[in-house]
């Protein structure tokens, strides 16, 4: 961590006049701009020529760069220190690069997929760097480092035929690995689910997130035997109660919903569905009968108000600031987040609310949306089962941990102290989700690269809104979603 006491001040701007009305007025402009971000998330899922997407997909990264531009500009206005402006160059630059290098490394990646992960990351970047300059700096040095290494997981994707033999290895790891914090664990937030290590710190629930996924989809992507989907259940279900003597709540509930649908996925049956929302029901009564700190949890919930000096103060804060924050918020730097605990991650969607407007909020939930379709589509498309089932289960990893944190901090569900991906303050997170996007590039690769070759490239430059009789419906998603990168 650099010394920042040793980087000058902007002293001289203390004496420019009042000019705390810019960032009021700045932030009209930054939820306009959001809000066409987030249609045009949408609109790359209509039927269109490849010519209009690159538009598309040209606009939006110019979006994202004017807005944090804006914000930039914004905080060093409030704060006049130097090393914000040496923060924003840093960023900017190392962006652009990346997608450029992202885009000739992998020129038939998805772009739109790029532009959401530069995004995500800069919101997360401007909301740490309001809240705490030193965390934005280290969150941004774990990124550059993460973004580089993601950069050649892609390939070992392609090598997924025979990683997928690796079935046992997966499971017992991830048991093994989950474990080691009842040996050499520290305990944060009344959960002991971290491992430090010479001054470094992580979660082995974030990693092993990966390996759980890699894990059902090598075991259920051949045989779909009640035998197989039983023993399947049984490493799983050791997982799940691992994190939950680890009082990792929410990623034991994150973990036991992704193998629910994964085996829904994989056999078409409802009954695992029916079944494994019953199977939550009874084992959250279970938990609320046995677990004293699922009880206040509860409690939380149910009347924050009762509580607000104790167990509620938390939710009751968050409440608050969205509540304070309005349609558009009260302008960046202009609201109170730090009177929300732990507000740098567990609960950051509710300084966004208060800053940035509710409508900003609500455009980010759909973006978040959007990458869960796009993830979606990808392992629709996917013929390969194997990598069906890896894209099935981190379109639901991802997009449950965006309902686990949103609905948290709203009083939607109980706090179960989940980041927001990307966004949120916290190594393991953002390194485990850059992971998980680039694991989901390399399947799209992968996916519509063997589309190219059997249908050849007089198809690819066909627009899929002219497709007729000589082209099947869904090879016409397809070349769309190859035009759409």
């Amino acid at each position: 961590m650099p010394n920042l006491d040793n980087i000058p001040n902007l002293d001289f701007m203390s004496e420019l006049p009042d000019l705390s009305f810019i960032s009021a007025a700045s932030n009209y402009i930054i939820v306009i701009m959001c809000v066409i971000y987030a249609f045009s998330s949408f609109a790359v899922f209509l039927p269109s020529s490849r010519k209009r997407q690159v538009k598309r997909m040209d606009r939006q990264e110019l979006f994202m760069f004017i807005f944090h531009f804006i914000c930039y500009g914004v905080l060093l206005l409030q704060t006049k220190q130097f090393v914000v402006i040496l923060l924003y160059l840093a960023q900017a630059v190392f962006f652009k690069m990346l997608i450029f290098i992202y885009q000739h490394v992998y020129p038939e990646c998805s772009r739109i997929m790029m532009n959401h992960i530069c995004f995500l990351l800069l919101i997360g970047f401007v909301m740490l760097t309001r809240l705490s300059l030193e965390k934005a700096i280290k969150q941004f040095g774990i990124v550059m480092v993460a973004s580089l290494v993601a950069l050649v997981i892609p390939i070992f994707v392609e090598k997924a035929y025979w990683l997928k033999k690796l079935r046992w290895f997966y499971g017992l790891a991830g048991l093994l690995l989950l474990a080691t914090v009842f040996v050499i664990g520290t305990t944060k937030n009344g959960s002991t689910n971290w491992i430090s290590l010479g001054g470094f710190a992580f979660q082995p629930s974030e990693f092993v997130k990966i390996s759980y996924v890699f894990f059902i989809a090598a075991m259920l992507e051949r045989a779909r035997s009640f035998k197989q989907i039983f023993i399947t259940a049984a490493f799983c279900g050791g997982h799940v109660l691992v994190l939950i003597m680890e009082r990792d709540l929410g990623g034991a509930l994150l973990y036991f919903v992704v193998f629910v649908f994964m085996c829904y996925v994989s056999t078409g049956r409802m009954v695992y569905l029916l079944g494994g929302a019953g199977a939550g029901a009874v084992a959250a009564r279970v938990a609320y009968e046995l677990f004293g700190h699922v009880r206040t949890r509860f409690i939380a919930w149910i009347d924050p108000w009762s509580v607000i000096d104790q167990q509620g103060y938390q939710i009751a804060q968050s409440l608050f600031a969205i509540g304070t924050g309005g349609w558009f918020g009260l302008g960046l730097a202009h609201g109170r987040p730090g009177d929300i605990p732990v507000v740098e991650s567990d609960f950051i969607f509710s300084a966004i609310a208060e800053e940035f407007g509710v409508f900003f909020a609500i455009c980010l939930i759909l973006i978040y949306l959007s990458v869960f379709l796009h993830f979606i589509t990808i392992a629709t498309d996917s013929e390969d089962r194997f990598y069906k089932l890896l894209a099935y289960g981190f379109s639901i990893t991802f997009i449950f941990q965006v309902f686990l944190s949103v609905g948290g901090v709203t009083k939607f569900i109980p706090s179960t102290g989940v980041t927001l991906p990307l966004i949120s303050y916290g190594g393991s997170s953002v390194v485990s989700t850059l992971m998980i996007f680039a694991i989901m590039q390399g399947i799209f690769v992968l996916t519509y690269r063997i589309d190219d070759q059997e249908e050849g490239e007089d198809y690819v430059e066909r627009p899929a809104e002219a497709a007729d009789s000589r082209y099947q419906p869904e090879k016409a998603a397809r070349g769309f979603l190859r035009r759409n990168r």
